[in-house]
């Protein structure tokens, strides 16, 4: 691969440290939520990134695939939910349900969309086959 582009984060103290990237564009304290046996504390998570990350990249993968077939979104959201559980193997795992929210189009469209998006977002893409991920079609009813 060929890259364009590269994010550099540094973590200390696991998910009761701090992360930060490179730039000083984020630097937060973490914490572990109470679910998961920590303190719940006011600092973030990873799965709180993972979230973000992917609902931001999944909505530019929908902008791209949308104007390719000359679509207007409208006032489109994404929302990620990313869940973490345990697995058979008794081992950590992540789940993410994607809830697109897309006004402007009807059912067929949207899910077209929708589903092509999928197969080009990069997070999609470096998820694939390897944790469950959900899409949901949210449209405005007539």
């Amino acid at each position: 691969m060929k890259a364009l582009y590269k994010a550099k984060a540094t973590a200390t103290g696991g998910r009761n440290g701090s992360v930060s990237t490179e730039d000083g564009t984020i630097d937060f304290d973490l914490s572990i939520p109470k679910e998961l046996g920590g303190s719940g504390g006011d600092g973030a998570n990873p799965e709180q990134f993972f979230a973000a990350g992917y609902s931001a990249c999944f909505g530019s993968a929908l902008e791209h695939v949308a104007r390719s077939k000359k679509v207007d979104l409208g006032d489109y959201t994404v929302t990620a939910t990313v869940k973490i559980g345990k697995n058979k193997e008794d081992l950590f795992q992540l789940a993410v349900v994607l809830d697109c929210y897309l006004p402007t189009v009807d059912i067929k469209q949207g899910e077209k969309l929708v589903n092509e998006a999928h197969e080009v977002c990069p997070y999609s893409r470096a998820t694939m086959d390897n944790i469950d991920v959900t899409l949901n079609l949210l449209i405005d009813e007539d």
